[in-house]
């Protein structure tokens, strides 16, 4: 059994993943009515949500460097006070009908889980190897849940039809209250060493990031993780404007999303361990696929609805599986896990919002499709996530024998 630092930074990282969850979820679930406030059409939207994504690339691209030099704690508290502050600003935004200060809060958003998240996953490798057992689909769960929750408050608000701008500034107290539960469980000088061994040779980065299974791996990540952005960021539009439904019941299948998601990330454990990280993810992959499928070609909103719980299960387990599997390719953990953790917020943050452009001509339905491809490309890169192939030793000659 860890010690109690270590358990008590592992409830501390369920809360840093969580948090980020809840707000995101909080926002994903008013954007029809924050479309309404702004008057935007489905491209104008995708245009504000280019804040979440340049924020995001902003703070992904940083993270590394940042966490090098002064460890995950500051930039963990750094990326998390960021989130809040963004939340804050798309309250005032949304209160004032002003696109660019809604964009100018998402960017902030964006910037604060890509810097926050990035640690966190570090700080998660981190545990996980003090536990010597799956951690981190679990802490992913917490993000999860914290969308299951911040969904279903949501759908609750905009059924009840309270002001969407109201219903941000209250999520943001609550938000800031749980960070504060947080903080002093965050342990100082994780990540500094290991990313700035000064042993380990200038050319040790060029060669993590060509490492032909590592790319195999983030083209795993990449997939599966835009298939959750998309949902994320559009799937209650999508059930408004491609299915017709009423918007609470539009977030309602959200939260169902986001639950299916939460439990499959509890539940994985145990199923991990029985049948491996590549069967797991490929039929996750595959599952995804068919959920979108359904979503983008079946006519009734009752089995749209449903074909959304695969979609939810299906990539529950993509992103955190990957990050192990990242963190198990090769030497460099902490470099390992940081590259393939920018890959994934990337497709979670910056690729959704180009499907807006697809969907202004198209319909957001048809949008879907190019994610339905990347998720069966991910299934046939799936083997690659499986315990790395050690050589075995070279038998021991045995001596020869001595003249008499």
């Amino acid at each position: 059994m860890p010690d109690p630092v270590v358990r008590r930074h592992r409830r501390a990282l369920q809360l840093c993943f969580g948090i980020p969850g809840f707000a995101l979820a909080t926002w994903v679930t008013r954007t029809p009515d924050v479309r309404d406030r702004l008057d935007a059409s489905t491209a104008e939207m995708g245009l504000v949500l280019f804040g979440m994504s340049i924020g995001s690339m902003l703070g992904i691209l940083v993270a590394g460097a940042l966490v090098a030099r002064f460890s995950t704690r500051p930039v963990v508290i750094t990326g998390m006070v960021l989130v809040l502050a963004g939340s804050g600003t798309t309250a005032l935004g949304a209160a004032l009908s002003s696109a660019p200060l809604v964009a100018c809060g998402l960017l902030l958003i964006g910037a604060g889980m890509g810097l926050s998240e990035v640690a966190s996953n570090v700080d998660g490798a981190d545990v996980e190897r003090a536990y010597g057992r799956p951690v981190l689909p679990a802490l992913h769960g917490c993000y999860s849940l914290g969308t299951l929750l911040g969904a279903a408050l949501g759908a609750g608000g905009a059924a009840a039809g309270l002001p969407v701008h109201w219903h941000l500034a209250a999520v943001l107290l609550l938000t800031s209250a749980l960070f504060v539960l947080a903080l002093p469980g965050l342990r100082p000088g994780l990540g500094r060493a290991t990313a700035t061994d000064p042993a380990a040779p200038a050319s040790a980065g060029r060669r993590t990031v060509l490492d032909p299974r590592l790319l195999m791996i983030g083209g795993v990540v990449f997939a599966m993780t835009l298939a959750e952005g998309a949902a994320t960021d559009w799937l209650p539009l999508l059930m408004v404007d491609g299915h017709d439904m009423p918007a609470g019941l539009g977030s309602l299948v959200y939260a169902g999303f986001a639950a299916a998601m939460a439990a499959g990330r509890f539940a994985g454990g145990p199923a991990v361990a029985r049948f491996g990280r590549p069967v797991m993810l490929g039929g996750g992959a595959l599952l995804t696929a068919a959920g979108i499928a359904l979503v983008s070609f079946a006519d009734s909103p009752t089995a749209a609805g449903c074909a959304v719980l695969l979609w939810g299960l299906g990539t529950s387990l993509g992103f955190p599986l990957a990050l192990s599997a990242a963190g198990e390719s090769g030497p460099d953990t902490t470099a390992r896990i940081t590259f393939t953790s920018r890959i994934g917020y990337v497709a979670l943050l910056a690729g959704p919002p180009s499907l807006g452009f697809l969907g202004d001509h198209r319909g957001l339905r048809t949008a879907m499709l190019p994610v339905l491809l990347l998720a069966l490309a991910a299934a046939t890169l799936s083997p690659a996530t499986g315990p790395r192939r050690t050589p075995a030793p070279a038998p021991t000659p045995l001596p020869a024998p001595s003249e008499t």
